[in-house]
């Protein structure tokens, strides 16, 4: 077995196992170890880290889980990620974390953790205001003064202090990880066929629930084996996925886009793990880096507010121009608000730089593929053959 096999089968059986049993492992190992989830999109995993305890991504059990108790919860018209993540707790596969973040994504998830307070009074829960004014005096005081407080909370719970030595640790544990995405993403703009998107995107799901040292590992190896084992190259349309951010689609999906006749050679999949987009400073106050990190790196997206009324009309023509893509696929979870109200922003900045586009909507479970497929072909053969034309 190659080692880039071996690095994906390791990240789809994790990524698949909805027991969660590496997290577990990892908590057994110590007696005392706790972890702490977060929902997406972003949430400061340096702090968890800092208070000793394991960051846990939970995105959902997408396609893997039958909702039976989650539906109670929520109406039909409420996208698929608050059910899914219900139906996980409800059926005991949460029932290790001590804490759980909500992060300030979308009215579904404010009221997804308002559900989990009454739920499970035992578990720590905190909704997470992020600043949405991205200015040093305002936000990123605002910023900091819940950073402190959650740190707080979680060194309490987790029996340990939160001192400005280990988060500067747990800062640069962080700084590593998201340079090593940064080059992983960057070698599959310069050569897409040696970054499969569907091998990126398990890569990347397993490290939401893993160890974030053990995950620079993988990350470091599967750069060197996509440099030993390219692949082959093949005549694709490059292309930039935008709108899956929270709610992410089934790796069907991905593999089926790539399929068609794609290259995805950009995206907003699991954005968390690389939301700031440069370096947190190590050196002076680390509460206050983290915070100023925030406020000056924040990664442009639809749960980060604009205050330039044009700033989303430019957006998606400034990632098309760095990513040296070719066209759009406007990919959205049925329901999401935040992706389906930027989409006519994105779509129009789009239509005025000649960028073509083609759009569908998708839930987390989605099982049937044969639509998707013959738009993104259908797509992908036009650009091949007209262009922006």
């Amino acid at each position: 077995m190659s080692e880039r096999k071996a690095i994906v089968d390791w990240a789809t059986e994790i990524f698949e196992d909805l027991s969660f049993a590496a997290a577990r492992s990892w908590l057994a190992d110590k007696p005392g170890r706790k972890a702490t989830g977060f929902l997406p999109v972003y949430a400061p995993r340096e702090i968890i880290l800092a208070a000793g305890m394991l960051p846990m991504g939970i995105w959902g059990g997408g396609d893997r889980i039958e909702i039976i108790k989650g539906d109670a919860f929520y109406q039909s018209y409420i996208c698929h990620l608050p059910r899914s993540v219900i139906e996980l707790a409800q059926s005991k596969r949460l029932d290790f974390l001590s804490g759980m973040l909500f992060p300030s994504t979308c009215d579904v998830i404010r009221n997804l953790s308002g559900i989990w307070t009454m739920l499970y009074p035992d578990v720590y829960t905190r909704y997470l205001d992020v600043p949405q004014v991205l200015e040093p005096e305002t936000g990123g005081r605002f910023w900091e003064t819940e950073l402190r407080a959650i740190s707080h909370d979680l060194a309490r719970i987790a029996g340990s202090r939160v001192d400005d030595d280990s988060l500067r640790h747990a800062i640069a544990t962080y700084n590593a990880a998201r340079e090593l995405i940064r080059a992983l993403y960057d070698r599959r703009v310069e050569a897409p066929w040696s970054v499969p998107t569907a091998e990126l995107y398990v890569l990347m799901r397993a490290g939401e629930v893993v160890p974030v040292e053990v995950f620079c590992d993988k990350l470091q190896a599967y750069l060197r084996a996509s440099e030993a084992e390219p692949g082959r190259v093949k005549d694709r349309a490059r292309v930039v996925v935008m709108g899956a951010f929270c709610e992410q689609p089934p790796l069907g999906l991905i593999k089926t886009i790539e399929a068609a006749g794609c290259y995805i050679v950009d995206d907003d999949f699991i954005l968390g793990n690389r939301f700031l987009t440069d370096r947190v400073d190590t050196g002076g106050d680390p509460f206050q880096a983290l915070a100023q990190g925030f406020i000056k790196h924040a990664m442009p997206s639809s749960v980060v507010f604009e205050a330039d009324p044009h700033g989303k009309r430019r957006l998606a023509a400034a990632r098309v121009k760095r990513a040296r893509a070719e066209g759009i696929i406007f990919a959205a979870p049925s329901f999401c608000d935040p992706a389906l109200l930027d989409r006519p922003m994105l779509a129009a900045g789009a239509e005025a730089d000649k960028i073509p586009t083609v759009s569908f909507r998708y839930a987390e479970n989605s099982g049937q593929f044969q639509q998707f497929g013959e738009q993104a072909g259908t797509f992908a053969d036009s650009i091949k053959l007209w262009g922006a034309a």
